[in-house]
């Protein structure tokens, strides 16, 4: 695509300039100079030194950086070891092993009582109604924490035990994670868009415990009774010969009928809010109100838990290398992959990242848009933000209700500085126009960013250009649930950026491109993107099937971190990603197909199914070309009318 000219301000905004040399050579655009200015990496050599000395030292790199956070006992052995080869043994990365520490310690207690930081807004909450809103500082996320921490310990919860949470987007989402953590008890999140199936698969393969949801909630006009999706995940677990022996519900649909004068530990949110709110719940309360079933004897109310429940706790110190959650990815075969990510090195993986990657400034709002239920709401939502002291924003709606207006008047609202979602969502709203957008001021933003798929530089450019009023630089990170938080990505001060490249690794980095004999190949290239050295946010298994790690992780190219991504590396350095290796027919090594390769039908498609993150359901498509209409689970399909059409427009074959 050919970009167009960028209209440069003087003294303002980013330079695009076509650079030096070929003519097939992408635009960049430099970051613009007030951001510099003040930005923790304020140059592309900064960032140079600071990558070459994290990849050659990692040890030093990262001791200087866990300096900055508390431990209850220091590291005793060796501040790195691990084992990337499968032929030299077992694979594993340990990372200040024998150290121990607490995660909910370091991102509320010291940011509390160390860095007095109290009173500080920790989240703005945003509801699926404009007018449903509150706010919760630091102190009083604190004070909840310690209220459910007790709460489940109560329930019998230890250190080491799985706790499956359903939830939408709320506050009492974050406590839970943090209580969990808290206590050493890992969580295991499942988006509140999954199906009953999904959640009962996930509550088996970890052997959770207990489960926490809510009672129902709205996604724009859609009303999801979750509590009676959750009542067939456990009837289906009993089924399955393992009874889940509690279920904590939150009334958050009917917070209307819990009063207003309750503390804010003892009632949902909400009762804190704006003035207007009590018009906005009565006019609610016209919406359907379902019916919520109740199983005396596993069904407890989380209000009436919290009020008795005390307001301290202390937090269970845990090595750094015990398992903080679990948090499943699609697997290819269709059983879900329980990723493991454990304390010390994922909180300093994602503080570090959260505050380079947003140049991030203790004044900031931001707003990560991505839900709890990702990896992205896990990182850039909860554990990222908080470990910095920031102000966030916590967003229970979607982009298009009650008008597509929605995110410009809440960045409008909370002044948010720094705003990070998917192209997806970009891609949706540029088709309505740039005036929803321009007819709000922005005058906050300053980074812009993107994560979940690459892209595509017409969004890019409609995304500097109108979102951005060419002023904000973009950071296009490209990362996955497996990694804990980005690789791939520019720093808003020093990256000069070219519109769909996510640009160069993060610290600690070291990516390669492989060909298909494992070659190492230099200077432009494409071929399979590799990592040849751990980072501290690594995953550091599959619940309960290690060989399953080393398989789907190391074995094809040993000695290195196997992403499944193509990557293509341009005659600057640049890292573009071209998508799932094996979803990709490749052909570029022969001027035909051989007959063996030579597909019998093909069949033409707008679309393939695919999960929310970006990967095609392969076995999905196995079963429509079968034409086997019995597909299993389908509640990860992004888009479920793909698989409608893929099979009425199914092409004959002959059998």
């Amino acid at each position: 695509m050919g970009l167009p000219e960028e209209r440069g301000r003087s003294g303002s905004g980013s330079r695009g300039q076509e650079e030096a040399g070929a003519g097939g050579r992408a635009r960049s655009w430099s970051p613009p100079p007030e951001v510099s200015r003040s930005a923790h990496v304020p140059s592309l050599q900064r960032y140079r030194e600071l990558h070459r000395r994290s990849v050659e030292e990692p040890r030093e790199f990262w001791g200087d950086i866990a300096k900055e956070f508390y431990w209850k006992t220091p590291c005793p052995g060796p501040f790195l070891r691990y084992n990337f080869d499968v032929t030299k043994g077992k694979i594993f990365i340990e990372w200040m092993k024998g150290a121990s520490t607490n995660i909910c310690y370091n991102v509320l207690d010291r940011n509390v009582h160390e860095k007095k930081l109290g009173d500080k807004v920790a989240f703005y909450w945003e509801g699926n109604e404009p007018g449903e809103t509150t706010q919760i500082t630091y102190h009083e996320l604190l004070v909840q924490v310690c209220q459910f921490s007790n709460v489940l310990r109560k329930q019998g919860i230890q250190k080491g035990d799985r706790v499956a949470i359903y939830m939408p987007m709320i506050p009492e989402l974050v406590v839970a994670m943090l209580a969990c953590a808290r206590i050493g008890a890992l969580h295991s999140i499942v988006f509140a868009g999954f199906s009953s199936e999904s959640l009962c698969e996930r509550i088996l393969d970890s052997s959770c415990s207990l489960l926490i949801t809510t009672d129902a909630f709205y996604r724009g006009e859609k009303l999801v009774n979750l509590k009676e999706l959750a009542d067939e995940a456990l009837q289906k677990c009993q089924e399955k010969g393992f009874p889940v022996r509690c279920c904590i519900v939150v009334k958050h649909l009917g917070r209307a009928e819990l009063g207003v004068g309750d503390s804010p530990s003892q009632s949902p949110p909400i009762k804190r809010s704006c003035p207007d709110v009590q018009g906005k719940l009565k006019e609610k309360s016209k919406r359907v109100q379902p019916q919520i079933s109740w199983n005396q004897g596993i069904d407890l109310w989380w209000h009436e838990l919290m009020q008795e429940a005390g307001d301290e706790c202390e937090p269970e110190w845990c090595d750094a290398e015990d398992p903080l959650f679990i948090l499943y990815t699609s697997g290819s075969t269709g059983k879900p992959k329980g990723v493991v990510h454990t304390v010390g090195g994922y909180m300093l993986y994602v503080a570090t990242t959260f505050k380079y990657v947003f140049d991030f400034h203790a004044e900031d709002v931001f707003w990560c848009t991505a839900d709890i239920g990702w990896i992205t709401g896990h990182s850039y939502v909860t554990y990222g933000p908080l470990a910095n002291g920031a102000t966030s924003v916590l967003f229970e709606g979607i982009p298009t209700y009650p008008d597509v207006n929605r995110l410009w008047s809440i960045v409008d609202k909370y002044k948010v500085t720094k705003f990070y979602t998917a192209p997806t969502a970009i891609r949706l709203l540029m088709k309505f126009g740039d005036e929803p957008v321009t007819k709000h001021s922005r005058a906050s933003l300053q980074v812009l960013g993107t994560v979940g798929e690459p892209i595509n530089p017409e969004a890019w450019l409609w995304y500097h250009q109108v979102v951005g009023a060419q002023r904000c630089p973009i950071v296009d990170t490209f990362w996955q649930t497996e990694t804990g938080g980005h690789m791939l990505t520019p720093l808003p001060g020093a990256t000069p950026m070219k519109p769909g490249s996510a640009t160069f690794p993060f610290f600690g980095v070291a990516p390669a491109i492989l060909n298909e004999s494992g070659e190492e190949l230099e200077g432009e290239a494409e071929g399979y993107l590799v990592f040849k050295q751990p980072w501290p946010g690594i995953m550091r298994t599959v619940y309960g099937n290690h060989e399953r790690f080393e398989t789907t992780y190391f074995k094809k190219f040993p000695g290195y971190y196997v992403t499944g991504d193509g990557c293509r590396r341009d005659q600057d350095g640049y890292y573009w990603i071209t998508g799932r290796i094996d979803d990709m027919l490749n052909v570029s090594v022969r001027e035909k197909i051989g007959p063996i390769a030579t597909p019998d039908y093909i069949q033409n498609a707008p679309g393939l199914p695919k999960t929310r993150s970006g990967k095609i359901m392969r076995r999905v498509l196995r079963k429509i070309a079968q034409n086997d209409h019995d597909l299993g689970d389908t509640s990860t399909v992004a888009d479920p009318s793909v698989i409608s059409h893929l099979f009425s427009h199914r092409c004959l074959t002959i059998q």
